[in-house]
């Protein structure tokens, strides 16, 4: 028998137990997030920030877009701090190091480092503005959350190497 003639086995679930696995999956894990903006970047950057912040999806890997504090244009989150994305930060030491892993998602070049407690920091690189997004160790299972994020950055931050 193919795999195409095969029945279909269709398990019974209650929708009163589907709905809220559902909800708690894209539940925030807070309504706000703590995130310290980066030093005052220059204003071309800011300006950069600020139509990336306009852009920014309203969830990413399922978590919803938290309110972060204090509020500014060069922060966002997502689920809480799961996901925290901070723009215009200095050009970060790794960078220069040939050594270190990176991945491109929708033409956006990231800088991919492992941290101490299981979770990732990307950075982006080749772009007006850096940007780093931290991602908690739940969270960190695939680069597949940078999509929307990269589609976000490509539409408003112009490709480049930062002077800062």
């Amino acid at each position: 028998m193919s795999l195409h003639h095969r029945p279909l086995r269709v398990l019974a679930v209650p929708v009163a137990l589907v709905v809220p696995a559902a909800l708690a999956a894209c539940a925030p894990g807070g309504s706000e997030a703590r995130v310290e903006p980066p030093p005052a970047p220059p204003g071309n950057v800011a300006g950069f920030c600020a139509a990336l912040h306009k852009e920014l999806p309203e969830t990413v890997a399922g978590l919803a877009r938290t309110r972060t504090e204090p509020e500014s244009d060069l922060t966002a989150s997502w689920g809480g701090s799961a996901i925290v994305l901070r723009c215009g930060i200095p050009r970060p030491p790794e960078m220069l190091d040939p050594k270190q892993g990176g991945v491109e998602v929708n033409g956006v070049s990231w800088l991919l480092e492992k941290r101490g407690d299981g979770g990732f920091r990307f950075t982006t690189g080749m772009r007006l503005a850096y940007t780093e997004v931290l991602v908690d160790k739940e969270h960190a299972t695939d680069a597949g959350m940078l999509v929307g994020l990269s589609t976000a950055i490509a539409a408003t931050v112009p490709a480049g190497i930062a002077s800062y």
